[in-house]
């Protein structure tokens, strides 16, 4: 079954299992399943969560945003792409996936905004990788309010 939203931030379509019925009645869209199967119960909550996010992603949107922490760690805006200076020894440009677009916040701070959920936080994870936070100094690309927990260094073994 083929599910179509369209709101002010776009159009998403999402392709469903043929075991869950999703009826529109009055504005509201109601998913049924057809069994009380484990599986089906499953299919059925998840219908209902990814259909909430793209009512929800046409509506208002979704965003990520991630924080350069590190000496010389910056970004910069190059039109709808962004170049990352991460300690290695050349940049990173980074393209925005289709439906997303990357913004940089001053010169540390990097946030992705789009319709589809699941692609924002592909796309922010994308990022990411480029260079995680070291367990030991805490320097790297992390999502904003994440927490890094610190690993003792040599000297804390030696002691």
């Amino acid at each position: 079954m083929n599910v179509s939203v369209k709101g002010p931030r776009g159009e998403l379509a999402k392709k469903f299992s043929p075991r869950i019925q999703v009826v529109q009645e009055d504005q509201i869209l109601y998913v049924r399943r057809e069994s009380d199967e484990d599986q089906v119960r499953a299919l059925h909550g998840l219908t209902r969560s990814l259909l909430a996010n793209m009512v929800h992603g046409v509506s208002e949107g979704f965003q990520r945003s991630l924080d350069l922490v590190g000496t010389g760690y910056r970004v910069q805006q190059q039109g709808s792409n962004l170049v990352i200076s991460a300690g290695f020894t050349h940049t990173v440009a980074v393209e925005p996936m289709p439906g997303n677009t990357l913004e940089a916040e001053g010169q540390t701070r990097i946030t992705v905004r789009g319709a589809d959920k699941e692609s924002v936080g592909e796309q922010a994870a994308k990022i990411r990788a480029i260079r995680k936070p070291n367990t030991y100094t805490g320097k790297g690309i992390r999502y904003v309010g994440e927490q890094v927990k610190l690993k003792p260094g040599k000297r804390a073994a030696g002691a």
